[in-house]
C-alpha cells in the first residue's frame, strides 16, 4: 500500500511546575487546581507586560544609539574637514610667512631697512616701527601656532570621536541583545498563555461538570466530596487503536532539538477525514481548539488494568469533535477526524506543527494536570511499536 509520510513538529515544553501535579481527587482539588491556572495566567500576563516595556525601552535606546552612531560619524567628517582645512590654512600662512621673513630679513640687510626705521620724525616713531616689524613676524609664528593647536584639538577629537562610536555600536549590540531574549521570553509567554488560557477553561468547564454531578448525585458541592462518588471513569482491560488503519510516520522521543510527546500515525491518500476512535473508554478532561501547533486536541482519562493514563489526540479536522469536557466516552467513540492537511499553515491552515493528513496519538501516566505531557511520563501507546514505517489494518492488531 502506498504510504505517504507527513511530518508534525509539536515543540512540547517540559512539564510546568504546578501547586496540583497529582490528579485531583476531590472538589476541593479542582478548585484549587483552577484557581492556580488563574493565578499562573496573572503572573503570566504580568510577566508578558514586563517583557514589552523592557523591549519598548531597549528599542528606543537602540534607535538613540544608532543616530548618535550616525551624529559621530557626522562629526568624525566635519572634524576631518576641519583638520584638512587647518593644514591648507598652514600651508599658505606658511609660504607667506616664508615670503614675509625673507623680505625682511633682506631689507635688514639692505638700506630700506635702515631708510624705513631711520625715516621716523621722533624717537617713538622709531620704536614703533622697529616694533611693527617684528610684531608682523611674531603674529605670522602665532598663527601658525594657532593652526598647529587647533589640528592637534581635531586629532585628539576625532579619535574620541571614534571611541565614542565604538562604544556605541557596542550598546547598540547589547542593547539589541537584551531584545532578543525578551522578544524570547514574550514568544515563551505567549505560547505559555495561550496554553493557560486553555488551560482554565478546560479546569473552569471541568470544575463545572463536576459541580453538576455532584449536586445531582450526591447532593453536596463542599470541598472534601470525592470525584469518584459524582462520576467515575470506566475501566478497560484492554487496548484498541485509534484508526481503523494507518502507518507510524514519526516515532516518540527526541527529534530536532525537541521532544515528540506522541506517535504519529499517516495512511493512504485521502487520510484528512479518517474517523478517529477513543483508544479507551475514559472521562474527556480537556480539549484545546485551532492551537497554532497541535491544532484541535482532545485530552480523554482512562484506567487500563487499573493504572491511570491519559491519552492525547492532536491534529483534528475543524468542526469534527464529537465531544466535550466531561464526557464519558467507550472504545466505539468517534471523537473527531483526522486532520493536519487543510489544517496546515503550508496549505492555508493555521497549525504550525504539521504539513499533512495525520493523527498526532500519545499516551501519557497519570491523568490529565492540563499540561501537555513531556519526557517524565510519556510513554510509547501500548500495542505499538516504535518504529517508523509499522502499519495496522484493524483497531485490534497488536504489534
Amino acid at each position: 500500500m502506498l504510504l505517504i509520510v507527513f511530518v508534525s513538529m509539536i515543540f512540547i515544553p517540559f512539564e510546568s511546575v504546578s501547586a496540583l501535579i497529582e490528579s485531583p481527587k476531590t472538589l476541593g482539588d479542582l478548585r484549587a487546581n483552577y484557581n492556580e491556572l488563574l493565578k499562573q495566567k496573572q503572573d503570566n500576563d504580568n510577566m508578558t507586560a514586563e517583557a514589552k516595556a523592557e523591549i519598548a525601552a531597549k528599542e528606543a535606546a537602540v534607535k538613540q544609539a544608532e543616530a548618535d552612531i550616525h551624529q559621530a560619524e557626522a562629526d568624525m567628517e566635519q572634524a576631518q574637514k576641519d583638520i584638512e582645512e587647518s593644514n591648507e590654512r598652514i600651508e599658505e600662512l606658511k609660504v607667506n610667512a616664508s615670503d614675509v621673513l625673507l623680505y625682511l630679513q633682506q631689507m635688514k640687510g639692505t638700506n630700506a631697512y635702515v631708510e624705513y626705521v631711520s625715516g621716523a620724525t621722533t624717537m617713538t616713531d622709531m620704536i614703533m616701527r622697529i616694533a611693527a616689524i617684528e610684531q608682523l613676524s611674531n603674529q605670522i609664528h602665532g598663527t601658525i601656532g594657532d593652526l598647529e593647536a587647533e589640528i592637534k584639538r581635531n586629532e585628539e577629537l576625532k579619535v574620541e570621536l571614534e571611541q565614542k562610536k565604538k562604544d556605541l555600536e557596542a550598546q547598540s549590540v547589547e542593547y539589541k541583545k537584551i531584545i532578543e531574549e525578551n522578544y524570547g521570553k514574550l514568544e515563551n509567554y505567549n505560547k505559555y498563555a495561550i496554553s493557560i488560557e486553555d488551560q482554565l477553561e478546560n479546569a473552569q468547564a471541568r470544575l463545572n461538570d463536576y459541580l453538576d454531578k455532584c449536586s445531582s448525585k450526591v447532593g453536596s458541592t463542599a470541598d472534601d466530596v470525592l470525584l469518584t462518588s459524582c462520576s467515575s471513569v470506566p475501566l478497560n482491560s484492554g487496548w484498541l487503536k485509534p484508526l481503523n488503519y494507518g502507518t507510524i510516520t514519526s516515532e516518540v522521543g527526541y527529534r530536532w532539538g525537541s521532544y515528540h510527546n506522541a506517535l504519529d500515525i499517516g495512511g493512504a491518500s485521502p487520510f484528512e477525514g479518517t474517523p478517529i476512535y477513543a483508544a479507551a473508554a475514559g472521562e474527556v478532561a480537556g480539549i484545546v481548539e485551532r492551537s497554532s501547533c497541535g491544532g484541535n486536541m482532545v485530552f480523554i482519562n482512562v484506567v487500563v488494568g487499573g493504572k491511570e493514563y491519559v491519552t492525547y489526540y492532536f491534529h483534528l479536522l475543524d468542526g469534527t469533535i464529537n465531544v466535550k469536557v466531561g464526557d464519558i466516552v467507550d472504545q466505539g467513540t468517534v471523537i473527531g477526524k483526522v486532520g493536519g492537511y487543510s489544517t496546515s499553515t503550508l496549505h492555508g491552515g493555521y497549525d504550525e506543527c504539521t504539513t499533512g493528513a495525520h493523527l498526532h496519538f500519545g499516551v501519557a501516566n497519570g491523568f490529565f494536570t492540563g499540561y501537555s505531557p513531556g519526557p517524565s511520563t510519556t510513554i510509547i501507546p501500548p500495542g505499538f511499536p516504535n518504529s517508523y514505517g509499522w502499519s495496522f489494518y484493524s483497531r485490534t492488531d497488536m504489534y
